[in-house]
């Protein structure tokens, strides 16, 4: 698996796992291969707006608007099998 093989596959994952609630404006944040697990680790972006109307543009940038949250996803590297998903969190400035 090559590096642009294991963001498609985080990136899909993430769409899939999802789906439902929303997200949007997913997007690559940092990629690196774990030599040890031999195994990818992608952080995957997005945007979700919480309990506000999809149909209006103005609700959109009223305060429910949540920012973007940050996932973390493992990928072996010898078969591009899901090993595991968490949350990045990052510091408050």
């Amino acid at each position: 698996m090559d590096v642009k093989e294991a963001v498609r596959t985080a990136k899909s994952y993430v769409a899939d796992l999802f789906e439902g609630e929303d997200i949007m404006d997913v997007g690559l944040e940092e990629v690196k291969f774990d030599e040890h697990q031999n195994s990818w680790v992608v952080t995957v972006g997005f945007s979700r707006y919480w309990g506000i109307s999809m149909n209006s543009v103005a609700a959109r940038i009223r305060d429910e608007y949540r920012g973007r949250s940050y996932k973390v996803i493992q990928i072996a590297d010898a078969d591009g099998r899901v090993l595991s998903l968490s949350d990045r969190v990052l510091p408050k400035s």
